[in-house]
């Protein structure tokens, strides 16, 4: 039998740990996570990683399983992935792959181009306007120059915003292209398939969950994490509204409705993002 990797991908909420978790049994194999978030260990409710029954059920790898103190990238995530699955594929003739972060499923299954180095003089420029005009005024710029990032990315993460407009600007390059790059050949064949339930179930789901995180100590967590707010980790939807509940800038209330607001915003762009993937309809 050849070795095969299957790669469950979809939204936030669609369901994709319990898809992962079932298909790792029915293989008697194991989970790969390619959340760019579940990765980190300090960050055990705001990322919805899979729960411990899910994870004393099949063998997962890539879940709390690095620091928001280092810095981590898509990049390094295809060097050490493949390293992992060099190993397992010894054992497994099947391995499963799941996760929502698109990027990260990319750089694993078809590599991706070495970005170039940060022009650390336009990043302080458009650090500086994001700063002054707010991150929907470059987000509103990239969407013009680079309409693929625009439809792929949290758009709400300055920083996330702030690097696409800095490599497309510096280079003459979409950010976008970078990981549209001649695909690398990989050692076993690949199957994704991506998620899907209807809009409305979905957001539904959102909701239910992001109220969970709340009732399981999200706002404790995120306070627990105060001294690292500014590092790149922490610059995501469910932390970044609590830190402004933190600041006193709004109420426990809104912090709760805004990442309800945000998460849902978010989810539409990874529907965007995978729906040149072959669907499945749970």
């Amino acid at each position: 039998m050849g070795r095969e990797l299957i790669v469950i991908l979809g939204p936030t909420a669609v369901g994709k740990t319990d898809y992962a978790v079932s298909l790792a049994k029915k293989y008697g194999t194991v989970v790969v996570s390619c959340d760019s978030r579940q990765i980190y260990r300090e960050m055990r409710i705001g990322t919805a990683p899979p729960s411990p029954e899910q994870l004393a059920a099949v063998r997962h790898y890539f879940i709390f399983s690095h620091s928001v103190k280092q810095r981590y990238s898509a990049g390094q995530y295809e060097i050490e992935a493949m390293q992992l699955l060099e190993k397992l594929f010894e054992k497994h003739d099947t391995i499963i792959m799941a996760g929502g972060s698109g990027l990260y499923a990319d750089a694993l299954c078809y590599g991706l181009d070495d970005f170039p180095p940060a022009d650390t003089e336009l990043r302080e420029i458009l650090t500086r306007r994001a700063m002054e005009e707010g991150v929907a005024a470059l987000a509103e710029e990239l969407g013009k120059i680079d309409p693929e990032s625009y439809a792929s990315i949290d758009l709400s993460n300055r920083q996330r915003v702030i690097r696409a407009l800095e490599v497309t600007m510096s280079t003459g390059r979409k950010f976008s292209s970078f990981k549209s790059a001649p695909r690398k050949k990989r050692p076993f064949a690949i199957k994704r398939t991506a998620l899907s339930i209807p809009r409305e179930e979905l957001y539904s789901r959102i909701n239910s969950r992001v109220e969970r995180m709340f009732e399981n100590g999200l706002a404790e967590e995120a306070e627990s994490l105060l001294e690292y707010r500014n590092l790149p980790a922490l610059n995501t939807v469910g932390y970044r509204e609590v830190f402004s509940y933190l600041d006193g800038k709004i109420s426990l209330d809104e912090a709760v409705e805004l990442v309800k607001r945000n998460t849902r915003r978010f989810a539409k762009r990874q529907i965007t993002y995978f729906a040149g993937i072959p669907q499945l309809q749970l």
